[in-house]
Parts: C-alpha cells; structure tokens; sequence
C-alpha cells in the first residue's frame, strides 16, 4: 500500500506549480501578437476571443499560427518544469496553465476558450493522448468542417482513452479540464445545435 502523501510536505509544491503554470498560463499571446504585428486589440475583432481562431480573423495566418504555437506552449513548458518534482506537480501545473489562459488575471480574468493550451498540456504529459485528440480532431474536422464541434469532440475522447490504456490519474486529472472546456465553448455549442455556427472555409 503506498504511503499517504505528507501534506505538510509537499503542499507548498503544489501550491508553487500551480502559481506558476497560472501565470505562465496568463499571458495573452494572442493579444501581444497582434498588437506587435500591427492588427491592433484582437478583443475588437470577430468574436473578441484572444485565441488563434479569432485571430486567424484577422486574415494574417503567421500571426494566428504564432499564436496557437505561444499558447500551446505555455501548457507544454509548464507541466515539463514541474514534473522535475513529480508527476502530481506535473499536473497541478498544467491545471494552473489551463485556468491561467481561461483567466487571465491581465484581462480582468477574460481569456480564451483553452484548446491550444489544452493540447500544449497533452504535449507534456501524454504523448499518446495527443494522437488521439489529434486523430479525433482530424476525423471530426474533415467530416463536419466545425472546427468547433472538433474540439470539444476530441477533448471528450481524452479522459476514456486515458482510462483504456491504463493510466488512470492522467483520465482523472484531464476530466477537470474538459469540462471548463466544455463550459468556455457553450456559444459555440448553442450555434452549433442551432446551425449556425461558422464551417471550416465558410463565410458564416
């Protein structure tokens, strides 16, 4: 029977982790991309969303692929540094990173909808669980050309595929994330039950 974790102990690394990967987590890439690359406030434009697919709004395709890659490595580096003291700080750091880019305490806690980071997070704790958002996403993308409803698809796959291979914490310490995934995409979800929302390549 393994030993009972010694709060006393180990508290103030977890507590650190989770600082840390929230203020890693914080900053808003997408926001200081377009601003330096002269697109002014991307909170101005389409759906106000800091993320690469509002940016990619903006017609610039180098800015919006700089800012997927800025914010998929905040969740990589972050649980990459932590995990040099465990893999529950791992984790809890790749916790802090996602919360970080949903709440950004520069922006007055309004940040993105977390499918980057979420995948930057994946990067550093699951290779194979990146296949299969990966594959998912993929699959889903090609059929319904929602980028959307790909997503929240591949992100849902996470946690069962995680229990099917055997690695139970990782399905345990990923449903969190799917789930404020799931909330931070509720208009998306609404337009997509409606039919609204925008196709991959579409106008509308």
């Amino acid at each position: 029977m393994p030993d009972p974790i010694n709060w006393a102990l180990v508290w103030p690394y977890y507590l650190t982790a989770l600082a840390f990967g929230y203020l890693l987590g914080s900053i808003p890439f997408g926001l200081l991309i377009t601003r330096f690359g002269g697109m002014g406030d991307i909170r101005s434009i389409g759906s106000g969303n800091i993320g690469a697919t509002n940016v990619l709004r903006t017609g610039n395709k180098k800015l919006a692929a700089l800012t997927l890659l800025g914010d998929a490595l905040k969740g990589t580096v972050a649980v990459l540094l932590a995990a040099r003291w465990g893999p529950e700080t791992a984790v809890i750091a790749g916790w802090g990173a996602f919360l970080g880019h949903l709440f950004p305490i520069w922006l007055r806690f309004k940040g993105g909808k977390g499918v980057a980071t979420f995948v930057g997070i994946l990067i550093g704790l699951t290779f194979p669980g990146l296949l299969v958002f990966a594959a998912v996403w993929l699959v889903t993308a090609f059929v319904s050309r929602y980028s959307s409803l790909a997503a929240l698809l591949a992100s849902l796959a996470i946690p069962p595929a995680m229990a099917f291979l055997g690695h139970w914490k990782l399905a345990e310490a990923t449903i969190p994330l799917v789930i404020l995934l799931w909330i931070r995409h509720w208009p998306n979800i609404k337009r997509l039950l409606s039919g609204k929302e925008s196709r991959i390549g579409g106008k509308s």
